[in-house]
C-alpha cells in the first residue's frame, strides 16, 4: 500500500526557488506542514521524502488517518 501511496503523493509535490540560504523549497499541498528546504533540488526532494515518512509514522502512532491522494 505505502509502496504505491508514497510515489503518488510525491508526484503532487510543488517545488520553487525562494530567497533564502537554502533556496530550494518543496511541499506537499495535501499535507500541511510537510515541507523541506535545501541547497539543491535533488537533496530537497530527498529531505521531503524523509519528512513525508516521518509524517506517516506520527499519523500511524497517533491513530490519525492518512489523507487520500488528490482529495
Amino acid at each position: 500500500m505505502l509502496n504505491e501511496y508514497i510515489p503518488a503523493v510525491l508526484s503532487t509535490a510543488k517545488f520553487e526557488v525562494i530567497e533564502d540560504k537554502e533556496p530550494y523549497y518543496g511541499e506537499i499541498p495535501s499535507l500541511p506542514g510537510v515541507f523541506a528546504t535545501w541547497h539543491s533540488l535533488e537533496r530537497c526532494k530527498k529531505v521531503l521524502l524523509s519528512v513525508l515518512e516521518e509524517c506517516f509514522v506520527l499519523r500511524i502512532r497517533f491513530e490519525k488517518n492518512i489523507p487520500p491522494i488528490h482529495g
